[in-house]
C-alpha cells in the first residue's frame, strides 16, 4: 500500500504525467520515423506487386475469363494506394526544388521532423519546469503538445524558404542563362555542350541554377531525350519561364523550326519581361514608402522643426 500510495502521489505531479506523455510520444515518433523511413521501399515493391497482378489479370482476359470480374479487380489495385503515392511524388519534388537531390532526401527530411518535434517538446518541457520552480501557473501537457506541434511544422517552414529563395535566384537568373543559350547555339554547340558550359559559368552568379543544369548535362550524357531532361529540369526549377522554355524546345523539334532563332526570340522576350517587372517596382515603390514616412520621418521632422518654437514659447510665458 505504501508503495501504491507513493506512486499515486508521483502521478498526482503534474510534471510526472507530463514526463510520461512526452515518453509515449517520443515512442511513437521514433516508430513513425521508421514507418516513413521504409516507405518508399514499400511502395516500389506494391507498384510491383500491383504490375503483376494486372499483367495476370489481362492474361486471363485474353484466354476468356470473366470481364466484369477482371474489370473490378483492376480497378481495386489501381486505386489500392493512390494517394501515399502522389504525397511522396510531391515532397519529393518540393525537396528537389530545395536544392536536395538525395534519394534519401524524402526519409532524412522526416527523420528531421520527428527529432525537431522531440527537441522542441523537451525544450517545452524544461520550460515548463523552470515555470514551476518560479511558481508560475503553467499547464505541462498543453505546453508540451503546442512546442511539439511547433517543432513538426519548423522543418516545413524552412522548406518552403527554401524554395522561394532558390525559385527567386532561378527567377532572377533565367534571362542570363537564356542570352548564354543564345550565344551558344549561334557558336555552334549542341545542347548538351551548351547546358554544361552555361553551368559552369553561372557557378558563381547563381550556385542554385548551376546545379540544376549541371544535373540536366548528366541527364542528357545518360541518354535521356531532350524534352524529357528539360522537363525534369522545370520541375526542379518551379518557374513559369522554365516551363515556357521547355514547350518552346518541343515546339520546335516537332515543328522542325530553327532552335537558334526561337531562342533569340525567347530570350529578347525574358529580357523585356525581367525590365518590365523592374518597372513595375519602381512604380510602386512610393505607395510602399508612405507607411515608413508617415510613422517614423514626419513625427521626427515635426518635433525638430517645432521644438525650438515651443522652447522659446515657454520662456517667453515665464
Amino acid at each position: 500500500m505504501e508503495y501504491f500510495s507513493s506512486f499515486m502521489a508521483m502521478l498526482s505531479d503534474g510534471s510526472v504525467l507530463a514526463g510520461l506523455a512526452f515518453g509515449v510520444a517520443l515512442l511513437g515518433a521514433m516508430a513513425y520515423a521508421l514507418f516513413k523511413a521504409t516507405e518508399p521501399r514499400r511502395l516500389t515493391r506494391r507498384r510491383l506487386i500491383e504490375g503483376t497482378a494486372i499483367d495476370r489479370l489481362q492474361k486471363r482476359k485474353k484466354s476468356g475469363g470473366s470481364r466484369f470480374v477482371d474489370a473490378q479487380m483492376l480497378a481495386k489495385i489501381r486505386n489500392f494506394a493512390p494517394e501515399k503515392i502522389r504525397t511522396s511524388r510531391q515532397l519529393r519534388q518540393r525537396l528537389m526544388q530545395a536544392g536536395y537531390f538525395s534519394p534519401n532526401a524524402t526519409a532524412y527530411f522526416f527523420a528531421l521532423q520527428i527529432g525537431t518535434t522531440a527537441l522542441v517538446a523537451a525544450l517545452g518541457w524544461a520550460a515548463t519546469i523552470a515555470a514551476q520552480n518560479y511558481e508560475y501557473p503553467v499547464d505541462p501537457f498543453y505546453w508540451i503538445l503546442m512546442s511539439g506541434f511547433a517543432g513538426y511544422l519548423l522543418p516545413s517552414i524552412l522548406l518552403r524558404r527554401k524554395i522561394k529563395r532558390n525559385q527567386a535566384e532561378h527567377r532572377v537568373g533565367f534571362p542570363d542563362f537564356m542570352d548564354l543559350m543564345v550565344v551558344c547555339a549561334q557558336a555552334g554547340l549542341s545542347m548538351e555542350a551548351a547546358i554544361q558550359k552555361i553551368a559552369q559559368e553561372l557557378k558563381s552568379a547563381f550556385p542554385s541554377l548551376s546545379n540544376n543544369l549541371e544535373l540536366t548535362s548528366l541527364e542528357l550524357r545518360s541518354g535521356q531525350p531532350l524534352t524529357a531532361a528539360v522537363a525534369a529540369m522545370c520541375g526542379r526549377l518551379g518557374i513559369e519561364e522554365a516551363s515556357s522554355f521547355a514547350t518552346l524546345l518541343q515546339q520546335s523539334e516537332e515543328l522542325g523550326s530553327s532552335i537558334s532563332e526561337s531562342l533569340r526570340a525567347y530570350a529578347d522576350d525574358m529580357r523585356n519581361k525581367r525590365l518590365m517587372k523592374a518597372e513595375e517596382k519602381a512604380y510602386a515603390l512610393p505607395a510602399k514608402m508612405v507607411v515608413p514616412l508617415t510613422v517614423f520621418v514626419f513625427p521626427v521632422l515635426i518635433v525638430v522643426l517645432l521644438l525650438p518654437a515651443v522652447i522659446m514659447v515657454a520662456a517667453a510665458m515665464k
